[in-house]
């Protein structure tokens, strides 16, 4: 009896773990012509100011089912260094790249160029040495970048120990940068936070829209994996898995952020990213009425917050409709009449498209 029990228990804690490890995965579809890409393009590390060794970065990025990660220490600033001295600032990279040499996750090199504003923090990422970024001058540093065909962006534009107001603004330098191609993004989010500011600055200034978790820690820790919790991502839309695919990706910003059930991005790819996580299947009318039953499928890991725009009620639901991640929900539509086709249009609460805009999306709902 005692062995049937220890037999049973091992196996509930073992599903547990198992559901556990099955929910932390951030997971996104595919959308027409483009690959979707899962990326945290900003970490840290014990060789710069973070706590954890590189190897752990990729242990986490391989649980949470990431395509790519960037390694990107701070140049300037490296408070462990009396401890871990490292001449070689290349070094993170190339202890993460070997960890991960047999895994399907890309490592991505890069460095974090640590200045006070302006212009405060930028990642250079795709970059050839860090070693060759360790320069005095704040504009010299951005044309060694630049030098080395980097994607550079701008950090936390908002960070309250660089702007006390919290509002993310350009300033002469950053709009010099931006017009010789020397700043290519700007994060809209960063760990816990998210900036209307710099998502207006990234639209106005034909930027690209990032979001990364600034880890410096666990992510474990630090997002609350085990409540449900999520690091900030960038999706970025590829032909290819590959780093010259993101790099494309983000040069071309096609990119949606995915922080907090939120969904980031311009329409071009945010609308198309909606559609393809939101299916429909199992489509009938109820018993002899005029009440059409209809499952919404969610392929993502974003929980979808729905307005009901359309001219059809819903019999089971009022104007929100909301949808848990990678799960399902019944909808009862009141027709009124049989149909053969349904068009629902829906505002997508969850998805921004612009400071306090939400956008819109349709389904064509077919009835055999």
């Amino acid at each position: 009896m005692v062995r049937i029990l220890l037999i049973l228990f091992t196996t509930f804690v073992f599903a547990q773990n198992s559901d556990s490890e099955n929910h932390r995965k951030i997971i996104f579809p595919d959308i027409p012509g483009y690959k979707t890409l899962k990326c945290d393009l900003h970490q840290h590390t014990v060789f710069s100011d973070g706590k954890v060794w590189p190897t752990i970065r990729v242990d986490e990025a391989l649980k949470d089912n990431l395509d790519a990660i960037a390694v990107t220490e701070h140049l300037e600033y490296q408070p462990h260094k009396n401890d871990i001295p490292h001449p070689d600032r290349n070094r993170a990279y190339e202890i993460e790249k070997k960890a991960a040499s047999e895994e399907d996750l890309i490592i991505i090199s890069g460095a974090e160029i640590t200045r006070n504003m302006p212009p405060g923090h930028s990642n250079a990422i795709f970059i050839d040495d860090a070693n060759k970024l360790l320069i005095e001058d704040s504009l010299q540093v951005f044309y060694e970048a630049k030098k080395q065909d980097a994607f550079i962006f701008w950090n936390h534009p908002d960070w309250t120990r660089q702007k006390k107001d919290a509002v993310a603004e350009l300033t002469d330098m950053h709009k010099m940068l931006i017009q010789k191609g020397m700043l290519n993004g700007i994060e809209v989010v960063n760990g816990w936070g998210f900036s209307d500011e710099a998502l207006q600055i990234a639209l106005d200034n034909n930027l690209t829209i990032m979001g990364t978790s600034d880890i410096h820690g666990l992510i474990d820790w630090e997002y609350e994996v085990h409540k449900g919790g999520h690091r900030p991502v960038t999706l970025v839309f590829t032909k290819e898995k590959s780093v010259t695919g993101i790099k494309d990706g983000l040069n071309n910003r096609r990119t949606v952020v995915f922080s907090k059930n939120y969904l980031i991005g311009r329409d071009e790819f945010l609308v198309p990213l909606i559609n393809a996580s939101i299916v429909t299947k199992e489509i009938k009318y109820r018993n002899d009425s005029f009440v059409l039953e209809v499952i919404l499928k969610n392929l993502s890991s974003t929980e979808f917050t729905l307005k009901n725009t359309s001219k059809y009620k819903f019999h089971n639901a009022s104007d929100l409709i909301k949808i848990e991640s990678n799960a399902q929900t019944k909808l009862m539509i009141k027709t009124l009449e049989e149909l053969n086709e349904v068009l629902l249009t829906f505002q997508v609460l969850n998805a921004i498209n612009a400071p306090n805009s939400h956008p819109e999306i349709s389904l064509s709902i077919k009835v055999d």
